[in-house]
């Protein structure tokens, strides 16, 4: 099993030991590291909120260390926690220089592994140290919402939350995916803004505040997960009562998971039947709007779209866990997976409806073998499931499949299949789409030869110019490329192909 994916089911697994109700930890340690979270989300505000960031980066990451070691103070040890913070001074020292993005990175990187070093004793060899990092960087973000519920004591409102929170989520998400895709569903989502309260609220820095806090949150209140044992932030530590669950309710249980099909099913539905009234239906679309522009945009953020509900099956339906077993959220994985399969049949026929006005390119056809590979990828996970076999299964069958199309696409003239393509749909010749674009038929090589001597009987005009030079240029690039040393069958082929083409037309000029 790759190990990503372990890791994502030991996560869920973690989760899945906790108990029924949520039971607070602490109301009151919760509620200071609350406070001190929204007080370096407002340091953030001020930073970077609208301005450039520079210095404003170091100086932000420094309260963030600050505040990590006064909320853990107690479970420090106090050599670790110097030669961390020897460890974020370096690792700022390229930041004040120069912010670029290796900078940054490294920055960040110091700022991780100074906290495992600081909090996380337990973790003594690189292969755990690795690990714990990985797990954080996938997933401290995701605990601050849960988290901060639990100030809340009440057991049966923040369960109701927590279990709607991921749903909830997700699914704004993907309207927000739709809604890129769709300018119908785009249209739909702004009259969902009142616009009373986005007087008073800007919905951005809203976004920016929860983003603030999701991140800053696994620096304030820290948790670690090792093989023995988690190693519990500062006041939890602290304390001789019993730590209560890290997630109060099963991260991926199928309560969330059975509420978390249903909004998908029927947000993908609407997606759908809007595609089949618009894209396969060829209603009248909405003003300003053709539908090569309908085409174009929807078709990328249809397939991360796909990937990303793909990452939540996986996740999801883990091999043995409690929602593959669910007579109920089995039937509905199986119409969510068959309603993304549409999805990606939508994406393809977007793509097909774009590449018919503006012609075939090389990043076009791997696009079209790209979607070929995320539908057959959703079809076994289903298969998976289905015959109850295990991820590494899944990814050994993504692999074969993945090799079979790469071996195919190696055997295959894509140079002149395209050049064919874009002349035989060129508005020349089926009189509509594009002009023939003969500069770009130029730069796909030799292998256009043909296709470009079409263009030029079909515009005679082009033959003025430096266009028949480039042409004959071509010509003597693949003679060139037929000595023995760099011989291929494929360019032996073209040259006879070009020979019977200039012999049949020396023979139908007339006799001088």
């Amino acid at each position: 099993m790759p190990p990503f994916t372990e890791n994502l089911l030991d996560m869920t697994s973690l989760a899945s030991t906790s108990t029924t109700d949520i039971q607070p930890i602490r109301p009151s340690a919760l509620s200071a590291k609350l406070a001190m979270a929204l007080l370096l989300a407002a340091l953030a505000d001020w930073l970077f909120y609208g301005q450039r960031i520079g210095l404003s980066l170091a100086i932000f990451a420094t309260a963030i260390a600050c505040a990590s070691l006064l909320a853990n103070l107690a479970t420090l040890n106090l050599r670790r926690a110097a030669i961390g913070g020897a460890i974020v001074a370096l690792g700022l020292v390229p930041v004040v220089e120069q912010l670029n993005t290796l900078s940054f990175l490294i920055s960040i990187a110091a700022l991780l592994v100074a906290l495992l070093l600081a909090t996380n004793p337990e973790t003594t060899g690189l292969p755990d140290r690795a690990r714990a990092l990985r797990s954080f960087v996938l997933f401290g973000f995701l605990r601050f919402f849960p988290e901060a519920l639990q100030v809340l004591n009440w057991s049966a409102f923040t369960r109701g939350i927590a279990l709607w929170l991921l749903p909830m989520i997700l699914s704004g998400v993907f309207i927000a995916l739709f809604a890129a895709a769709n300018p119908v569903i785009e249209q739909w989502v702004s009259l969902l803004n009142p616009k009373l309260i986005l007087e008073y609220v800007s919905v951005r820095r809203v976004l920016f505040w929860s983003l603030m806090l999701a991140l800053v949150w696994p620096f304030i209140h820290v948790r670690w997960r090792s093989k023995k044992a988690a190693v519990a932030s500062a006041t939890d530590a602290a304390g001789s009562e019993p730590r209560a669950p890290l997630v109060p309710v099963e991260l991926l249980g199928p309560s969330i998971v059975l509420r978390s099909l249903i909004l998908f099913n029927l947000l993908f539905a609407a997606q759908s039947i809007l595609d089949g009234i618009y894209l396969w239906g060829h209603a009248a679309l909405p003003d300003n709007l053709t539908y090569a522009a309908y085409a174009h945009r929807g078709a990328y953020p249809l397939i991360a779209t796909a990937l990303l509900a793909a990452a939540f099956v996986l996740v999801a339906m883990r091999p043995g866990g409690p929602a593959e077993k669910s007579k109920v959220i089995r039937p509905l994985v199986y119409l969510w997976v068959g309603q993304n399969v549409l999805l990606v049949a939508s994406s393809i026929r977007r793509l097909d409806l774009y590449v018919d006005i503006y012609m075939l390119t090389y990043w076009r056809i791997a696009a079209f073998i790209w979607m070929g590979l995320v539908a057959l990828g959703l079809i076994l996970i289903v298969a998976r499931i289905v015959l109850d076999r295990s991820n590494q299964w899944l990814v050994g069958a993504n692999l074969i499949a993945l090799t079979i199309v790469l071996y195919g696409c190696s055997l295959v003239n894509f140079d002149a299949f395209i050049a064919d393509y874009n002349v035989a749909h060129s508005r020349e010749v089926s009189g509509k789409g594009v002009q023939i674009d003969i500069d770009y038929l130029m730069t796909l090589g030799p292998q256009a030869v043909p296709a470009i001597d079409k263009a030029l009987a079909l515009r005679p005009a082009a033959r003025e110019g430096c266009l028949v030079p480039r042409r004959d240029r071509l010509v003597e690039q693949q003679r060139q490329d037929l000595a023995w040393r760099s011989w291929s069958f494929r360019d032996w082929r073209l040259q006879r192909r070009l020979d019977a083409q200039a012999k049949a037309r020396t023979g139908s000029q007339p006799a001088s």
